[in-house]
C-alpha cells in the first residue's frame, strides 16, 4: 500500500476507521478520535434453530468461561484474520451502532486494518462480514503501514523505518520507506498465544487448570513486576486438577519469564530473519532509527528488550502501543 496514493484516494471520503483486532476492536471518527473500544467477542445462545445473539463486547467478556451449556463465546478472529463471519458481521454491528448511532441517511463508508500476509480469501471475507453488518464502502489497509502512520514514524520519506506490530493473534514486521513496505514478515504469534502458552505450562508442569482471562492476568502481573523490579512469585487462581477444588497457585517469576521467553523467541528470530533480507541503504537507516513496538505484545517488557540484545539496534516501545494501528488508520479519515 502506497500511503500517498491511499491518502488521495480516501481523505475525506470515509466516515470511519476501524481496528478490528483479535482481542480488542477500535472505532476512530474524524476529529473525535477513538470513540470506541471493546473486546473482539460475541455470545450467541444455540437453544433455538438459529442461534441468537446474547452479547458482544464488554459484556461478553465478563461471560467468558462462565457460560451454560447451551451459550457459547465466538471469537470472529483467529490469529489476525476473520474466522467467523457470522460473529464478525455482528461485532461491526454492534461497534458501529455504539460508535455513530444509528440515524444515518446513508451507508457509513470506512477504512479498515487488515494483516500484510492477509490472503484473498481472508480480504473476501472482512470485506462479506463488513458488507452484511450495513457498511457501505469499506477499503482495507496493511495494519503494520498504519501502526506506523500511528507511532508517528516518517513512512513517507525516504528512508527505512522498522516496525514490529505485536497483536493478540499475529506479529508482523515491516521496514517502510517512500510510503510502501520493502520487506515484511508475519508469524503467528501475539498475546494469545502467550496466555495459552502460559495456561498449558500450568496445565502440564503443576496440574492447574485456569482460564484465558487468569492467564492473560498472569502475563499482566510478570510484566507489572519486571517494570518494578520486583522477583516475588506470581499468585495464580484456578482449578487444582488433583483434588478438584479451587486454590491460588504462587508460581515463581522466573518459571513464567521462562514460558514467555519461549515464545518471544519466535519474534525475535522473525526480526532477525526481516534484517537479514533488508537491503544496505536502509539497513543503514534502520541503525540510526532503531526498532519501534506497537500492538498490546510490545507492552510485554521481555520483548522490547530480547528484540534489542539479539540485534544489538535501540529498541523503544511506542507511546499508546495498543492504539497506533487505529490512529493511524484514523489518519485517513
Amino acid at each position: 500500500m502506497n500511503i500517498a496514493k491511499a491518502y488521495a484516494a480516501w481523505r475525506g471520503r470515509a466516515d470511519l476507521a476501524i481496528d478490528l483486532g483479535t482481542a480488542n476492536t477500535r472505532i476512530v471518527v474524524a476529529g473525535s478520535g477513538v470513540v470506541f473500544d471493546e473486546p473482539s467477542l460475541c455470545c450467541f445462545s444455540d437453544a433455538h434453530w438459529r442461534p441468537a445473539l446474547v452479547a458482544v463486547g464488554e459484556e461478553a467478556h465478563r461471560m467468558v468461561g462462565r457460560t451454560p451449556g447451551k451459550m457459547r463465546i465466538a471469537h470472529p478472529l483467529q490469529r489476525g484474520v476473520l474466522d467467523n463471519i457470522e460473529a464478525g458481521r455482528e461485532l461491526l454491528r454492534y461497534a458501529v451502532g455504539k460508535a455513530i448511532g444509528r440515524s444515518r441517511l446513508r451507508a457509513v463508508h470506512a477504512v479498515i486494518g487488515i494483516p500484510a500476509d492477509a490472503t484473498q480469501a481472508e480480504r473476501n471475507a472482512l470485506l462479506t462480514a463488513a458488507r452484511d453488518a450495513g457498511l457501505g464502502k469499506v477499503h482495507p489497509v496493511s495494519e503494520p503501514i498504519a501502526a506506523a502512520i500511528g507511532a508517528g514514524l516518517p513512512v513517507d520519506l525516504a528512508a527505512g523505518s522498522m516496525l514490529v506490530e505485536c497483536g493478540a493473534g499475529t506479529t508482523e514486521i515491516v521496514i517502510v520507506s517512500l510510503g510502501g513496505s520493502c520487506v515484511t514478515r508475519s508469524v503467528r504469534i501475539g498475546g494469545d498465544t502467550v496466555d495459552g502458552a502460559i495456561a498449558a505450562h500450568l496445565h502440564l508442569r503443576h496440574n492447574f487448570l485456569v482460564g484465558p482471562t487468569t492467564a492473560e492476568a498472569a502475563k499482566r502481573a510478570v510484566s507489572a513486576q519486571l517494570a518494578a523490579g520486583s522477583a516475588d512469585p506470581v499468585p495464580v487462581k484456578g482449578r487444582n486438577l488433583m483434588s478438584g477444588a479451587p486454590e491460588v497457585l504462587e508460581i515463581p517469576l522466573a518459571e513464567l519469564v521462562g514460558v514467555i521467553m519461549k515464545q518471544v523467541h519466535h519474534i525475535v528470530d522473525a526480526v532477525q530473519m526481516v534484517l537479514n533480507e533488508t537491503p544496505p541503504e536502509l539497513a543503514r537507516d534502520i541503525f540510526d532509527n532503531g526498532i519501534v513496538l506497537t500492538g498490546g505484545g510490545a507492552m510485554i517488557g521481555l520483548l522490547e528488550q530480547a528484540i534489542g540484545n539479539a540485534t544489538g539496534l535501540a529498541t523503544r516501545t511506542a507511546e499508546r502501543p495498543l492504539d497506533c494501528v487505529a490512529v493511524g488508520l484514523g489518519s485517513l479519515l
